[in-house]
């Protein structure tokens, strides 16, 4: 009988002990975070990333292209001290330099992704234009319309005429006679190795058969770089657009040097651009 009482004890306490670590088991599995029924994990956590460029004609105002993925919140550090919250800001800097710039995205659960980039804010340098002064042959000058297009070595017998019609803009062009006894010639600046586009329009009288032939010489004035003759006859007062394009190899001053054979000839509106 005194057996049993103890067996009964026992197992009584041995019940309790039971009962309090279910309870704390219970306890400790409520306070873990658990999915949510149905719920799956995270499996496209977010990812920053972005693109910039400059704006046209501004090139201290930066517009960022947002690339992130799988994000719903953004946050941008400039690296001047300047902030964003949004998807695709603009930002202006005051002063050239290099900038860190950071951006942090986030999505709705609360994950996050940053990327840095370096933005470096520099003045571009513009490129050289090349001028042809004179070009229409309409500036009086000291030498009657002709300044600018005489040879640099001082020799005015081949020197160009000047024609008041027909004229392709303004009020004079160039003119060459028959005989081929004139040219039209100007040293201009340009830079090296680079390529440029020059136009002219010309006319020519519609017999005899003849053509004008532009070049374009190296800054020793012999040396062809280019040369191109055109001869459309078609309508003595209608002036033809013509282009001829050139690299200026390692030159800083090239000739333009135009003649005409057979036929009487009128240049006018010349322009040279970058290519």
């Amino acid at each position: 009988m005194k057996l049993n009482q103890k067996t009964k004890s026992y197992n009584a306490r041995l019940s309790g002990l039971l009962s309090i670590l279910f309870l704390v088991f219970i306890t400790i599995s409520c306070d873990e975070e658990l999915p949510g029924e149905g719920s799956i994990p995270d499996l496209t956590p977010p990812s920053a990333d972005f693109s910039y460029s400059p704006s046209d004609g501004e090139y201290k105002e930066i517009l960022f292209s947002n690339l992130s993925i799988s994000a719903s919140g953004f946050a941008w550090d400039f690296g001047d001290g300047a902030t964003s919250t949004d998807r695709n800001p603009t930002h202006s800097y005051a002063v050239d330099g290099t900038y860190n710039v950071k951006l942090t995205a986030s999505d709705n659960n609360g994950l996050t992704s940053d990327f840095t980039s370096t933005v470096e804010i520099v003045q571009p340098i513009s490129a050289f234009e090349p001028v042809i002064l004179n070009p229409g042959f309409d500036i009086q000058g000291s030498d009657d319309y002709r300044d600018n297009w005489t040879n640099p070595n001082g020799d005015r017998s081949r020197l160009l005429q000047i024609t008041t019609s027909p004229v392709h803009t303004g009020t004079r062009a160039a003119k060459l006679p028959a005989d081929g006894s004139r040219e039209l010639i100007q040293v201009i600046t340009v830079e090296r190795n680079s390529d440029y586009i020059l136009s002219f329009y010309y006319t020519l009288k519609t017999s005899p058969a003849g053509s004008v032939t532009m070049a374009i010489l190296a800054s020793d004035g012999t040396t062809e770089i280019i040369s191109e003759s055109f001869n459309d006859q078609s309508d003595a007062s209608s002036y033809v657009l013509a282009s001829m394009s050139f690299n200026s190899g390692d030159n800083t001053q090239i000739v333009i040097y135009g003649t005409n054979q057979g036929a009487e000839a009128r240049f006018d509106s010349f322009t040279i651009v970058n290519d």
